[in-house]
């Protein structure tokens, strides 16, 4: 007996599957056969051919995904090398048909790479591109599979922040070829989870999910259908998941479900049982992710093997594991029968009815059309957009806008904006910027940085053209606030501060008249044991004049500290007067305080903007969704979050980043806080700045800043930091500067007379 088709996952069984590893559960050693080192990796894929192969991204700055002869000895020998310049999360195989009369046995192997969200496809065995496949799915992809379907149609999911996609691949096969192979895309749906792993099982037509950072494993039925699938929860793993993938059984309805964890792989029968566990040893420290089963027979490997992304003591890459003897020691018969390739059996659901772009369904009084995306009739024979281009461009095709000039992103509905400048290049991975105006001279204002990575860790400084003028070390902060004349004993002082997930503190600089941060007594400030710092922003408030500074956990735990000073100002100290839960429970990290207000506003990352009082008189704060991912603007993640001051308490502007889809969303900072606008900052008009991809932290002010910048900057993360002329993308973060006028004032929303609104002369020291 299989997974049931129809899963229920009751609290009895729920309970059972969590339960700890009994004694009598074996725990079997199997070593690191091969691996491929000094590449920066989370996900593999295995190809089926005369010469199988290792497939596996490469995330690193030089982008791409390779191809090894997986029966090759360590290291293995390379077969390909995709090297576009763009960094590559994902890529995944899809194997041809099993009609031994077709002249040719192909497959694809197809990728996204991060800064365009464009899936490629390369024909194997010959990793030739199929031109026509290229598609764009604008997002922040996190896992990708194919599945076969019994009418022999091949899919792809591609899942992502809480959302997923799916596409057909559509080609002429008659010679067993994928040569004018186009992706056709059938839906989209909502996931409970943001997804790091997928593994499909073909003979129960199953998909597995495993959860960013979670214990939780998921399931959902697979179907030729555009009806979106309800997704369970199917049981909880010892540990984090950081793989999954399945075996299939030579017993028709059975497939082993297979989840890593660190450096073990556990092994399920249906629907949860834990049969044991395969121990990874032969290396120290081993953490594995982005799993995958090869089992075919081949002379290295006669029982198959397990692929994975690795992290060791001495090597980063990916590694290979025999599964001889590994399966046999949990009592469990080995199939090297098992062919991707077969499948088909079925009459596909996809017919001329409904002109190709849709299923076919045949009820009462006749044949029954559900349409693809972009496609809508009784025939399926109309195309249609999403939004209808929201009413700025013209629908071309199946969701497929034709924007006016100034309008791009998701069905036309972003403001495109250009920078002007971008920092130099610093650190291994970047996240929050703060505006540090200058209480002389505004034109020499500073940016300032994080580097979260332990590679570089610490603030930057810049100035406004974007030169490096200072690093200075600390540990690993994430978010960075600027806090102003605050009260050090006889010495009004600036002060940089930000949260250090290296040693959970509070790190405190002094900010010196000449914009240079300096080190203070008191400048590291504990937080309670096993409490695990995060976000981080501060606020003074305007009714007592106190001095706070807020931190949270993941976990949505904020932490509210009062920042005071000896009476000498030789030294900094901090009191907790509140803690509290914020957000409905997911992941929170960016927040920003408005201090004329009272107001704390918070991202969570996967649900919504929230609104919160920042006086710490309420004990158990209530807190107003400004906006919810879902509602047609906001999109997860939700990450960084700022201010810009109007001329009136009731004036301003809230501004959210989107990480999942490179763009920014504009509120009113008055109450019910109204969606504004959506942006997204494309490359430069000479093509010297690259254009900002999965952004997490923003910051942003209203004041004139000298020349450069005289109605105010704002400032973005860009994730993958693109070198000019196509050279791939740098190894270290850089920072986006746009003037405030480009956005707020930009000429396709110049009526609203939004840049009206912003105080020019906004003073924070007033």
């Amino acid at each position: 007996m299989g997974f049931p088709r129809h899963l229920t996952v009751t609290a009895a069984a729920l309970l059972a599957s969590s339960l700890p590893i009994h004694a009598a559960t074996p725990d079997v050693e199997v070593p690191v056969s091969a691996v491929i080192p000094d590449i920066v990796s989370d996900w593999t894929s295995v190809y089926y051919g005369k010469s199988p192969l290792l497939l596996g991204n490469d995330g690193s700055a030089t982008g791409g995904w390779f191809a090894w002869n997986l029966d090759s000895t360590t290291p293995l020998t390379q077969a390909h090398a995709e090297t576009p310049g763009r960094r590559t999360k994902l890529v995944t195989t899809i194997h041809g048909s099993d009609d031994k009369k077709k002249k040719n046995q192909t497959g694809l192997a197809v990728s996204i790479g991060q800064p365009d969200s464009i899936l490629r496809a390369w024909q194997l065995p010959d990793f030739e591109e199929i031109k026509s496949a290229r598609t764009t799915a604008l997002g922040d992809w996190s896992a990708l599979c194919s599945w076969k379907s019994p009418s022999g149609s091949d899919y792809l999911y591609l899942f992502g922040k809480r959302e997923a996609k799916v596409f057909l691949v559509r080609t002429d096969d008659d010679e067993g070829d994928y040569e004018d192979a186009e992706l056709v895309e059938i839906q989209t749906f909502l996931l409970p989870v943001e997804a790091s792993g997928c593994a499909t099982s073909p003979s129960l037509s199953k998909m597995f999910l495993s959860a960013d950072d979670d214990k939780d494993v998921y399931v959902f039925d697979l179907a030729e259908s555009t009806a979106h699938p309800e997704i369970s929860k199917i049981g909880e793993a010892e540990d984090d998941v950081t793989g999954v993938a399945i075996y299939v059984s030579a017993k028709a309805g059975i497939d082993y479900l297979l989840v890593a964890m660190k450096d073990t792989v556990a092994v399920y029968a249906p629907p949860f049982k834990l049969l044991g566990n395969l121990k990874l040893v032969g290396r120290e420290d081993i953490e594995i992710q982005g799993l995958s089963v090869f089992q075919s027979s081949t002379s290295k490997y006669p029982s198959g093997a397990l692929t994975y992304a690795m992290e060791a003591e001495d090597v980063t890459g990916f590694g290979v594991s025999s599964l001889d003897g590994a399966l046999q020691a949990l009592d469990l018969k080995v199939n090297t029968k098992y062919d991707p390739r077969a499948g088909g059996s079925k009459s596909s659901p996809i017919c001329s009815a409904c002109s190709g772009n849709g299923y076919c369904a045949k009820n009462g009084k006749g044949m029954e059309c559900s349409c693809f995306a972009g496609w809508e009739g009784k025939a399926c024979n109309t195309y249609t957009c999403e939004d209808n281009c929201s009413g700025n461009g013209q629908c071309v095709g199946p969701n497929q806008c034709q924007c006016k000039d100034g309008w791009g992103g998701l069905h036309c509905s972003f403001v495109l904006v250009q920078p002007v400048a971008e920092t130099e290049a610093n650190g291994g991975d970047g996240d929050d910027p703060a505006i540090w105006i200058s209480p002389t001279d505004r034109g020499q204002s500073r940016i300032i940085t994080t580097t979260k990575s332990a590679q570089g860790a610490g603030l930057g400084v810049f100035d406004l053209s974007g030169k490096l003028l200072q690093t200075i070390p600390a540990g690993e902060p994430n978010n960075v606030d600027v806090i102003y004349n605050f009260q050090a004993g006889p010495r009004k002082i600036d002060l940089a501060f930000a949260a250090c997930r290296a040693d959970n503190t509070l790190c405190l600089f002094e900010i010196t008249p000449a914009g240079t941060l300096t080190p203070i007594a008191g400048g590291v400030q504990p937080t309670p044991a096993k409490f695990k710092v995060y976000g981080s922003c501060a606020y003074r408030s305007p009714t007592t004049h106190k001095q706070y500074l807020f931190v949270n956990a993941k976990s949505s735990e904020y932490l509210q500290y009062e920042l005071t000073a000896t009476a000498n100002g030789s030294a900094l100290a901090t009191t907790l007067v509140r803690s509290f839960s914020a957000g409905s429970g997911g992941q929170v990290e960016g927040c920003v305080a408005d201090e004329e207000n009272g107001h704390l506003f918070i991202g969570e990352e996967p649900h919504a903007l929230w609104r919160y009082d920042a006086e710490p008189t309420s004990e158990d704060p209530q807190g107003v969704a400004i906006a919810t991912v879902g509602d047609g603007h906001l999109r997860a993640d939700v990450e960084g979050v700022t201010l810009v001051y109007g001329k009136g308490k009731e004036e301003g502007f809230i501004l959210v980043s989107n990480q999942g889809v490179s763009a920014y969303n504009v509120y009113r900072r008055k109450a019910p806080h109204e969606f504004v606008m959506s942006f997204t900052i494309t490359e430069s008009k000479e093509g010297s700045v690259d254009a900002v991809s999965n952004t997490d932290g923003i910051a942003a002010v209203g004041t004139g800043l000298g020349q450069r910048f005289p109605r105010g900057l704002v400032v973005v993360h860009d994730d993958s930091n693109q070198l000019p002329g196509g050279n791939g993308t740098s190894a270290e973060a850089s920072f986006k500067l746009v003037p405030l006028e480009r956005v707020l004032g930009a000429d396709v929303v110049k009526t609203l007379g939004l840049l009206d609104e912003v105080d020019s002369e906004w003073d924070p020291r007033a």
